[in-house]
């Protein structure tokens, strides 16, 4: 079930933020995301538009954030639920409430790269990312009949 994100819901947005930072990125070192950790809970959530998707439990299985009506900052899956829809039923949700949306996405994390290419995300720049000096690609998705 995909919903809005409420308060109750950060320590497990945090929690599965930080695992899957650490399986998905395993070519940066886990300090890089222990020490980031901080940041996602004051400064990105908080100015983030986040959905998360809940089995029936009501318990989160995964989450998409937007920063700004069209960045994706953050969309993680519990390794669990891979494969499952969870992270097509929350890109859904972003691309219905946006008409354009952008991220960033490490070039070596190859099964995030093949998952926006399958939603239909252009890559229109490759850059280094600020905080690892790591390649990454900024990828772009607009709704055709929005332009």
């Amino acid at each position: 079930m995909i919903r809005a994100a409420r308060p109750a819901d950060t320590e497990a947005i945090l929690m599965l933020w930080l695992r899957s930072s650490l399986l998905s990125h395993a070519f940066i070192a886990e300090s890089y995301w222990i020490e980031s950790l901080q940041m996602v809970r004051e400064d990105f959530l908080p100015k983030a538009r986040t959905w998360v998707d809940c089995d029936e439990n009501d318990q989160v299985c995964g989450f998409i954030s937007v920063l700004n009506q069209q960045f994706i900052g953050a969309l993680f899956v519990e390794a669990s639920h891979y494969g499952d829809g969870t992270a097509r039923r929350l890109m859904a949700a972003a691309k219905e409430a946006y008409p354009v949306l952008l991220l960033e996405v490490y070039q070596q994390n190859h099964r995030a790269v093949s998952f926006y290419r399958k939603e239909n995300f252009e890559i229109t720049a490759n850059i280094r990312h600020p905080g690892t000096d790591l390649p990454t690609y900024i990828l772009r998705w607009y709704c055709p009949l929005s332009e």
